[in-house]
Parts: C-alpha cells; sequence; structure tokens
C-alpha cells in the first residue's frame, strides 16, 4: 500500500490532494497484468476478500465489480471471504455471516463468481451455514498457525459434503485502520489521513490451469472519506 500510494502521489497534481477529494483512485496500471480474452480458458481467477471496516454487505459486491473490472475478466472462478470482523469477546455466528452470504449468492446467481468458500470456520459453524446457505460453500481455509492437525470432525463433515480444506497462513488482521492511515499519511502528507477508513482488501490470483503456476497476483483496496 505505502509503496503504491507514493508512487500514485508522485505523479498526480497536488492540487488534487490539496482539494480533498471524496474519490481518489489510486492506481498504477503498469502494475496489473490484465488477462488475454484469449487465455482467459487457460486461467483460473481465484480471490480472498477481507472486510476490513463495519459497512454493509455491498463491500462484497464492489469488491468483485472491482477485480473484474481491474483483471478485465466478466467472472472470478472462486472468491473466499475472510470471517467478517467482530467486535472482541463476540463469537462468530451464522448471523454475522448471512448478509455478506447472501451477497456472494447472488453474485454467483448473476454468473459473476462459479464458486465461493469460508475461512476460519469450526465443524459447528460451517455445518450452521452449509444448512442455511442456498449456495453452498464449496472450500473453508483453516488457519496452520491455530491447529497443526485439521480438526477430525471438521475433516469428517468436509468429506461428507463435499467441501474442499484448504490452508492458510493469513494473521487475524490483516489491514488495521490505524495502519492504513498511517501508510496514507506519509505518503501524501497534505491529506487528512485520519478522515479515510478502510473498508475492504481483495487478494487476487491468476493461475495457469495446465501447469499449476501463479501468472499474476495482487491486491486492490477501497477505503471510504467519513462522511462521504
Amino acid at each position: 500500500i505505502q509503496k503504491t500510494l507514493n508512487e500514485w502521489s508522485s505523479q498526480i497534481s497536488p492540487d488534487l490532494v490539496r482539494e480533498f477529494p471524496d474519490v481518489l483512485e489510486c492506481t498504477m496500471s503498469h502494475a496489473v497484468e490484465k488477462i488475454n480474452p484469449d487465455e482467459r480458458e487457460e486461467m483460473k481467477v481465484s480471490a480472498k476478500l477481507f472486510i476490513v471496516g463495519s459497512n454493509s454487505s455491498s463491500s462484497t459486491r464492489n469488491a468483485v465489480d472491482m477485480a473484474c473490472s481491474v483483471l478485465v475478466v466478466a467472472q472470478l472462478d472462486s472468491v473466499i471471504m475472510a470471517s467478517p470482523p467482530i467486535e472482541d469477546g463476540v463469537n462468530l455466528s451464522l448471523e454475522h455471516l448471512q448478509p455478506y452470504w447472501e451477497e456472494l449468492e447472488n453474485l454467483v446467481q448473476s454468473k459473476k463468481i462459479v464458486a465461493i468458500g469460508t475461512s476460519d470456520l469450526d465443524k459447528t459453524q460451517l455445518e450452521q451455514l452449509y444448512q442455511w446457505a442456498q449456495v453452498k460453500p464449496n472450500s473453508n481455509q483453516v488457519n496452520l498457525a491455530s491447529c497443526c492437525v485439521m480438526p477430525p470432525d471438521l475433516t469428517a463433515f468436509a468429506k461428507q459434503f463435499d467441501i474442499q480444506l484448504l490452508t492458510h497462513n493469513d494473521p487475524k488482521e490483516l489491514l488495521s485502520e490505524a495502519s492504513f492511515q498511517e501508510a496514507l499519511q506519509e505518503s501524501i502528507p497534505d491529506i487528512e489521513a485520519q478522515e479515510w477508513v478502510p473498508l475492504w482488501l481483495l487478494r487476487y490470483s491468476v493461475i495457469v490451469k495446465s501447469r499449476g503456476i501463479i501468472k499474476s497476483k495482487g491486491y486492490i483496496l477501497q477505503a471510504k472519506r467519513k462522511g462521504s
């Protein structure tokens, strides 16, 4: 984020920042490898979405739409939803997941996404979501930092319902509001960094199916100015 903001701010007019517009599109086009339409069938485009701010589930659609636009594709092959942020001391429940999952289901039905998955759900949480959902999760990521061996009950449930268990090592908080504002202030000194809050972060990978190698990867982030 810091590097992108530094490079972007060095190329724009200082007047743009002084005006404090509500929308700043910080894109370095040379850093994004768009997908050639002729090669689309040979590529698998997967993404993991991290909801950062306490905002509506519309972030899900915004993130997928932006990823499709940046990569110039009509749909993403898979999207994994990281568990949404909840208050300290509160256990993640089906109610927390439902609004985000419903939006993912809508995106599957409108053919923006092929398959959807979850992250860090235990057997009970995954079972509740599976039984409630219209579009079933096809995968669940497990953090290897918290468990060296897959829990047997989770493994058995996933096998029964053909859910793929994957592993990841993402930190619990990938991006905090404070660290984002710090990066923003250092890159663009004239901006009122404390006015901006990150909403979501999407990490994408473009994989060559036949060879199983990553052709390109990157992050897309959306932040909002308070009150806008």
